[in-house]
């Protein structure tokens, strides 16, 4: 796998073996003292020593230093104490290595160096968010694809909620794609975040607002998810089926500019509420949410079916619908997703906390159909 480099929509630098690209352009950034953010996990990972050893591991602690605390879900101190250690280590720059937790928390971080005390309950009340740190993107797993999001999404103090913090700042000034980093990664947290990845392309495409450049990289990026998903739950060391994934994962972010909709209302409450995976979450709400839809939008998944590979260019909408839905129900089941929520620990009596909650997420307000606060009962009690 040759390096290629490519710039949609900032810097990345995909292919085997890249992250050895990373001191040359750290300099060209102008970082020499980096904060480096990840959570307890992947600190203990061949992935982060590999990291370690480029940047130089009897060099940390003097030019580079490590912040290992990020929570799955990411919360406001995730927020808070990587800034104070930015601040206190004289660091310049920001490189957050692994899943959409770190990468969300190092985006952010950067807001409470330029503004330490900031209360992040009241982020949009500012507009000047310019001349944070620069920040590097090294993603560890293929699913949120945060490293080219211009957001992130924390659980806040003041309303124990996750808040989605976008500003066009936040943006990563590079993103390392290396699959050899991605290799370590447990099949049920591959299948995870693949599958939070598929959401994404799918939710974005069926969104109703416009944006026909979303929609060709959505459909791209299911493509690549039924390829290559398979084959790195499967065989974790498939350099070809990772590199994909990294591709399409970044593709469904890109998409999602364009929005999302119901599954991510439904999702979202589940972290927050229930601690759980949110690519899990996605998975267990994805085939309900497929269905609500379609019934009241026949025809919706046709393309998203097609893209998928299945021959559905003539087939009535009703039918192209099912076809997909039940494809997208073996998929996710062939990957070990075919549970349900109450074999992860969602209980009965948490159904109308997380209705509550979804109904207030934005996500829906774009969705295809609308969705109203008996619908979500619904939804989450077909899902249980």
């Amino acid at each position: 796998m040759s390096l290629t480099s490519f710039s949609f929509p900032t810097p990345t630098l995909f292919g085997a073996g890249t992250i050895r690209e990373l001191p040359g352009r750290m300099e060209r950034l102008g970082i020499r003292r980096p904060l480096v953010v990840t959570d307890a996990g992947l600190a203990r990972t061949e992935a982060f020593s590999l990291l370690a050893r480029v940047l130089g591991e009897d060099r940390q602690g003097r030019d580079w230093h490590l912040y290992a605390g990020v929570h799955p879900n990411p919360i406001e101190s995730d927020v808070k104490e990587p800034a104070a250690l930015f601040r206190s280590s004289n660091c310049d720059g920001v490189i957050a290595v692994g899943g959409g937790s770190p990468l969300d928390a190092g985006k952010a971080a950067r807001l409470l160096v330029k503004r330490p005390g900031f209360d992040l309950h009241q982020f949009y009340s500012e507009s000047d968010w310019s001349g944070l740190a620069p920040f590097i993107a090294i993603p560890t797993t293929a699913g949120t694809g945060s490293e080219v999001g211009r957001s992130s999404v924390i659980t806040l103090d003041a309303t124990h909620r996750k808040a989605v913090l976008f500003h066009p700042e936040l943006l990563a000034k590079l993103v390392i794609l290396d699959p050899e980093l991605t290799t370590g990664l447990p099949p049920k947290l591959t299948a995870a975040t693949g599958a939070d990845a598929l959401t994404h392309c799918i939710e974005s495409f069926t969104c109703q607002q416009f944006h026909p450049m979303c929609d060709g990289i959505a459909l791209e990026g299911i493509r690549l998810v039924v390829e290559a998903l398979p084959r790195a739950v499967s065989d974790g060391k498939d350099l070809d089926a990772r590199g994909k994934m990294l591709v399409a994962a970044a593709m469904g972010a890109v998409a999602f500019q364009k929005d999302l909709g119901v599954v991510h209302s439904l999702a979202h409450p589940l972290s927050s509420l229930c601690g759980m995976h949110h690519g899990l979450a996605n998975a267990l709400c994805l085939v309900a949410g497929m269905r609500f839809c379609a019934l009241r939008k026949p025809g919706l998944y046709r393309r998203v079916g097609m893209a998928c590979g299945l021959d559905l260019h003539s087939a009535p909408d009703s039918e192209a619908d099912s076809k997909t839905i039940e494809f997208v129900g073996t998929f996710l089941r062939g990957i070990g997703l075919g549970t349900k929520l109450s074999d992860h620990g969602v209980r009965r009596d948490q159904l109308e906390a997380l209705t509550l909650q979804a109904v207030d997420d934005p996500c829906h307000k774009t969705n295809a159909v609308p969705v109203s606060v008996e619908d979500f009962r619904r939804l989450y009690q077909e899902c249980l």
